[in-house]
């Protein structure tokens, strides 16, 4: 049976159930993935930014004899954001090929055609069968970025503290966890801004208005990720020239989430980057004593971000695409072919 779904009002029992299902795909398709952990799940899946809405489904086992609900086979969420809803999908390994995931997916674009959405967007992990069901269902493949892991445990500390030293003169670094001070803000979102014009996919959207910079922030923390910063301050004007951003989620606190790293045009050609990243993790180190991996994501294409990745000590491990299908179109073939 698949229903609606709200996890912020679901059983402890329901969450726990969604949670095996998640480690479960997790094990069959990403076995070098740490397992994820209870702490903050509900909030992780019902908190969103302002303006955005995510609505769920769960496909569910036949209940028990005295009524308790049956195991959680699959689900599907949908953000719906600008002018696109954003598709998750799981479904345990072992029911996949029974048709759950493509009525999970039916269910979930018609009401994204219902709500008025033109498009539905999914991320999809290389060399996982989700390559081939979402192609089989009419997605087109529009980006494709490499995810990269750093494991702590193989990091030359003295020479990681060497790097983040070696930026050029006229330029101060600083650490700053939970997100950037107030002051900051303006000067941080405008530096943000230089990825607009930067084609780095559309699924997981920066903030580039000071404002909305503030409530993303506000929501990492009530979902539990908890965002540290660093950042370049050019010493004459005090403007933002370059920032990195890592969160440490606490459904998974061993490996954490690079977010956007940015050196401002005007500000490029003088070592920020490789140091603010290495600083980041010199600071991490002591400030998140269980992390033991980073995982970032970039375009193939950008081979700059790729060099510093690997003189830090990043290898690659997995292609991540993004996927879009008109919405009429998917609606239309999968009702022909219930």
């Amino acid at each position: 049976m698949v229903r609606e779904w709200d996890p912020l009002t679901a059983s402890s029992a329901e969450i726990a159930s969604l949670l095996d299902t998640l480690n479960a795909v997790l094990a069959a398709d990403l076995p070098q993935d740490p397992p994820w952990r209870a702490s903050s799940l509900r909030e992780y899946l019902s908190e969103v930014m302002p303006g955005e809405r995510r609505i769920s489904w769960v496909a569910e086992g036949d209940p028990t004899a005295d009524g308790t609900p049956g195991p959680m086979l699959g689900h599907v969420n949908v953000l719906l954001l600008g002018g696109m809803g954003v598709l998750e999908v799981l479904v345990r390994p072992e029911l996949r090929r029974t048709g759950l995931g493509r009525e999970l997916v039916r269910v979930a674009a018609r009401r994204v055609w219902d709500e008025g959405f033109q498009s539905i967007g999914v991320e999809v992990v290389g060399d996982t069968p989700a390559v081939a069901f979402y192609e089989a269902l009419g997605f087109t493949r529009e980006y494709v970025e490499t995810r990269s892991v750093l494991d702590l445990g193989t990091v030359e500390w003295p020479a990681l503290a060497e790097m983040a030293t070696e930026v050029g003169a006229g330029y101060h670094v600083e650490f700053c966890p939970g997100g950037p001070p107030d002051d900051l803000i303006e000067a941080y979102a405008r530096a943000k801004a230089e990825v607009r014009d930067v084609d780095d996919g559309e699924l997981r959207p920066s903030s580039y208005d000071p404002q909305r910079l503030r409530e993303s922030l506000d929501t990492l923390h009530r979902r539990g990720m908890k965002p540290y910063i660093v950042l370049a301050l050019h010493e004459q004007t005090g403007e933002v020239a370059g920032l990195t951003e890592v969160v440490v989620p606490a459904q998974h606190p061993t490996r954490a989430d690079q977010y956007d790293t940015i050196v401002v045009r005007d500000h490029r050609g003088y070592g920020i980057d490789r140091a603010i990243k290495a600083r980041m993790l010199l600071e991490l180190r002591s400030a998140e004593p269980e992390l033991a991996e980073v995982q970032t994501w970039n375009a193939q294409a950008n081979e700059a971000m790729l060099k510093v990745n690997a003189e830090l000590g990043y290898r690659p491990d997995r292609d991540w695409c993004e996927y879009s299908v008109d919405v009429a179109e998917l609606v239309h073939r999968l009702d022909n072919q219930r």
